[in-house]
């Protein structure tokens, strides 16, 4: 056993959050270091899900609405996130997708700001992120524009144009955390609101929207929060904006749904930000995934966040000496949320090659080999020999096979 062995496996054995790791389905064998794209299955999910689908929704039929309580599950679940984000109660809803949150988000800043028509962002952000501020930008014909600047020009681009600012607080290639105190503060100072992207923080470190002020933020429910894929995303609004008036006016967000006016009428509080019809079985998935996180401290969850990380990095330090990999994420763990990521030439070749030897991680283009730290269900000794196995895709060029080369559709 080598030294590095010999520290996960003590680390393990000391590990609090070691006990949530059988409350997932995990093959057994299996290293899965991608739960910042795809959280792993909770296994109160499959059963919760069937009592969904055969007794409220195949006995109960239309009078689950009511009788499952289906209508209010997105405040319901949303009052549960908002734990996790240091949000109050009725500052948070469930709804619709990531990327449908950010056009309601933009718009609503944009709204509150109508002598303003600048949305600001950094080159490197997530795209959709960006493509949803250029389809504004479009929508718009030309009234409001769409501006993305170099990450570190972000907060000397603040001037009096700008009326939102959107950022993703943990970046999702090079996982860097922004201080989203200090740059709510600096926009805010410069008369912009700002929209956070939290969909790699919730679940992975700790947040707290209402201590830095926060205008919006929005986040998925896949990823750290375990709600299954294409899970509901979520919306947060600080209570002081609830009076912004929503562009995408559906009936869910109509203040009397079941009054069928003729005219719109904004809900009063949160849930104006609804739109259409909640997505009941994704929610209920989402809602095991959530109540699952919220069993776990967080404090807990970022001290082993950053000690996977540590240790990653540790073990990967011969393999950048010998094989070419260059720490594509911050080098200080605080700086860090929950993954690390490497460059190198044949990174996508080399997360094919791993996949073959039972570990899953992601690659990110343009050369980027990513690897999620999930604290639930990730172990230590995992983290070794991940790095182990990698050393030996290189070591054997294993990775050198055209069907490696040949990029797949979803990567």
């Amino acid at each position: 056993m080598t030294d590095l062995s010999r520290t996960a496996a003590n680390l393990d054995l000391a590990d609090p959050l070691a006990g949530f790791r059988d409350r997932f389905r995990l093959r057994e064998g299996l290293i899965y270091l991608d739960g910042n794209s795809l959280g792993a299955l909770p296994r109160a999910t499959p059963g919760r899900m069937a009592d969904a689908v055969a007794r409220e929704w195949g006995e109960g039929l239309i009078t689950s609405w009511l009788g499952a309580e289906w209508s209010t599950a997105p405040r319901r679940i949303g009052d549960k996130i908002a734990r996790l984000l240091g949000a109050r109660p009725g500052e948070v809803i469930v709804a619709d997708s990531t990327s449908i949150n950010i056009f309601k988000a933009l718009t609503a800043a944009l709204s509150l700001r109508p002598e303003r028509s600048v949305i600001l962002s950094e080159k490197t952000n997530f795209p959709t992120d960006v493509y949803m501020m250029q389809g504004i930008e479009a929508f718009s014909g030309g009234r409001v524009r769409s501006v993305t600047v170099a990450p570190d020009a972000v907060l000397d681009a603040l001037d009096e144009n700008v009326a939102v600012l959107l950022l993703t607080q943990v970046h999702y290639k090079s996982g860097l955390v922004r201080d989203m105190a200090e740059v709510t503060r600096r926009a805010q100072q410069a008369g912009a609101l700002v929209v956070w992207d939290l969909s790699h923080s919730a679940g992975a470190i700790p947040v707290d929207l209402n201590g830095a002020n926060a205008d919006f933020a929005i986040g998925c429910g896949y990823k750290f929060l375990n709600g299954g894929p294409g899970a509901p995303a979520y919306l947060f609004a600080a209570a002081r904006h609830h009076g912004a008036m929503p562009v995408l006016s559906g009936w869910f967000g109509h203040a009397r749904p079941f009054d069928f006016d003729e005219d719109y009428a904004p809900a009063p509080g949160i849930e104006r930000f609804l739109c259409g019809t909640p997505q009941v079985l994704g929610l209920t998935a989402l809602e095991c995934g959530v109540d699952l996180m919220l069993e776990a401290d967080m404090a807990e969850v970022r001290r082993k966040s950053l000690r996977l990380g540590e240790l990653f990095v540790e073990a990967m330090a011969p393999l950048c000496r010998d094989h070419g990999f260059a720490l594509a994420s911050p080098a200080d763990a605080d700086r860090r949320g929950s993954q690390v990521a490497y460059s190198h030439p044949q990174g996508y070749a080399m997360i094919q090659a791993l996949k073959e030897l039972d570990v899953v991680a992601d690659f990110r283009a343009p050369d980027v080999l990513r690897f999620g730290l999930t604290p639930l269900y990730l172990r230590y000794a995992d983290v070794v020999e991940t790095v182990a196995r990698l050393e030996t895709v290189c070591r054997t060029r294993a990775w050198d096979k055209p069907a490696y080369r040949e990029r797949a559709a979803v990567t």
